[in-house]
């Protein structure tokens, strides 16, 4: 019996490593980790931890821009009275509360023109959007209010499962996001980027086990003829959850020698990112920036999820168990990213504003990206932003 569960397990272990997918480039070597670039695209991505000095220039960068962009007006004034940031959280098909509430604040009239917009999976392709400003609300809703499962990945079978990356197909996401991300939103995002504002995006590169951090308007506003590819498939890797969907590989370069990357989403780093460690955004700013033209900070936070537990019955099989404990583990570890945005914003001079999905919500999902589920989750967004947010100005149960 032991002689057939030896043979059984050489077979499976054959099939698994025979079958995996086969990277087209050798790994970085970790003594290269600080040398990789990009090809083609320069000072475009960095590292979560330490500082960049790519993402540092170009936070610097963006205060000489918005100056330049305001030819005719008064010397020592800009047109943005507030430094605001938002960051998105992942969620998946929560995104819908996130995108509801972008539309709601419009509706009440004070929504700011972000300054940076920083998020992850369901989160960064929210962001796209909340960059570019109302004129795509349209879009905004429409993504979150008319697609289901289908439009998300296509589960695969038993026995590709078990010789595969992932347990889905990730191909109708990629065309979810070919769809949206055009010529035209990339030029879009590339005169924002150009204005002076800064939209960032975050996977975690799976060998290094570490964030990168993608300056998504440096890629559009590059001119490179691959700008379109790259930017969504940065997207699309800040969404791959992994285990469930596939990860992304980028082909980088170090010391003229060619590499791959695996990349994942980010939430297998943070559930809630800012710009990270990779800038220090006082000291990048005042550089160039003189007393008289620094304005008051404002961080809002936007937390596409629950923070109470959510009891939901788990099936005996990998397909129930491994998306559920991912999910447990990211919702218990995001407590701790709002605690530690509190941290930044208090040591940067940030406002702290959050937002969560009221505990009270408490609506049946028969599915993931269930289109009912959705569109009142859209809904209670949209019209708490509507009545006017009510932003905590603390993380949750902080001095209770």
């Amino acid at each position: 019996m032991q002689g057939v569960y030896a043979a059984s397990k050489k077979v499976f272990r054959l099939l698994v490593n025979g079958c995996a997918t086969v990277r087209s480039h050798p790994t970085v070597p970790a003594s290269l980790e600080e040398k990789v670039r990009v090809p083609g695209f320069p000072g475009v991505r960095g590292w979560g931890n330490p500082l960049s000095q790519g993402l540092r220039e170009s936070l610097a960068e963006a205060l000489r821009q918005e100056l330049a962009a305001q030819a005719g007006k008064p010397a020592g004034k800009l047109a943005l009275k507030s430094e605001d940031v938002l960051v998105l959280s992942g969620g998946s098909d929560k995104g819908a509360f996130g995108a509801g509430l972008l539309c709601g604040w419009t509706e009440h009239g004070d929504r700011p023109t972000f300054k940076l917009v920083s998020g992850f999976s369901t989160g960064a392709l929210i962001g796209l959007f909340a960059f570019l400003g109302p004129t795509y609300d349209g879009q905004l809703k429409e993504a979150y209010t008319t697609i289901s499962a289908k439009n998300i990945f296509k589960v695969k079978k038993l026995f590709s499962i078990l010789t595969s990356e992932s347990i889905v197909d990730s191909q109708p996401l990629a065309e979810l996001i070919a769809k949206y991300v055009n010529e035209k939103m990339l030029r879009d995002i590339a005169a924002g980027h150009r204005q002076g504002r800064r939209l960032f995006a975050h996977t975690t590169q799976l060998d290094a086990q570490r964030l990168a951090v993608w300056d998504l308007g440096a890629i559009a506003a590059s001119g490179h003829p691959q700008a379109l590819a790259l930017f969504r498939k940065v997207l699309l890797a800040s969404s791959a959850l992994a285990g469930v969907f596939s990860p992304v590989y980028f082909e980088v370069q170090a010391e003229g020698q060619t590499y791959g990357e695996m990349h994942v989403d980010g939430a297998t780093a943070a559930e809630a990112i800012t710009y990270e460690h990779a800038v220090q955004p006082l000291t990048a700013i005042q550089e160039v920036e003189p007393p008289a033209l620094q304005r008051p900070r404002r961080l809002f936070i936007i937390r596409n999820d629950q923070l109470r537990p959510e009891w939901q019955e788990v099936k005996p099989h990998l397909l129930s168990i491994m998306p559920r404990a991912l999910a447990t583990l990211i919702k218990n570890q995001s407590v701790g990213d709002l605690y530690r945005l509190y941290y930044e914003a208090q040591r940067d001079g940030f406002d702290y504003h959050l937002a969560i999905i009221p505990e009270d919500f408490q609506v049946p999902q028969r599915e993931k990206f269930d289109p009912a589920y959705m569109n009142q989750l859209f809904a209670l967004g949209y019209e708490m932003a509507r009545r006017g947010c009510p932003w905590a100005k603390k993380p949750p149960r902080l001095n209770e």
